[in-house]
């Protein structure tokens, strides 16, 4: 019996068909521009407060992913026009998430990522997509 509570749990998550648990239905996505720019704030208040306090190891190993795998580069305004702009498109949240994150190269490459674009994106749009989001 417990497996077929685990076989049912498992069908019913799929990223690749944009099935989540429901526990993620009002969740917001964030791009880890995004989640960079949050924890060096964080530090920068930690440092100013000057408690003498170390910061969590797995807050500094987070900030260290955060830095080695940020696409967009440091500009707040630029990671807010291409959130705007991938908010426009016809995304869905975990998409909009992954192609910034990602930034693949080619609607192909997009599309191996992220197999949830396979069926809702013509080649022309994804093009259009990754376009703008490289020269915002």
């Amino acid at each position: 019996m417990a497996a077929n509570r685990l076989t049912a749990v498992v069908e019913e998550e799929d990223a690749a068909l944009l099935k989540f648990p429901k526990e993620f239905n009002n969740a917001e996505t964030l791009m880890i521009s995004e989640v960079l720019k949050i924890l060096e704030n964080r530090k920068e208040q930690s440092d100013k407060a000057d408690s003498g306090q170390k910061l969590n190891e797995v807050f500094v190993k987070t900030l260290e992913h955060c830095k080695t795998f940020n696409r967009l580069g440091e500009n707040k305004e630029k990671i807010h026009a291409v959130r705007r702009m991938l908010q426009n498109k016809n995304l869905h949240k975990f998409e909009l998430a992954q192609l910034a994150n990602l930034c693949p190269d080619s609607a192909e490459e997009a599309r191996t990522f992220i197999p949830s674009l396979e069926n809702t994106n013509q080649d022309e749009e994804l093009t259009e997509i990754l376009n703008a989001m490289y020269s915002t």
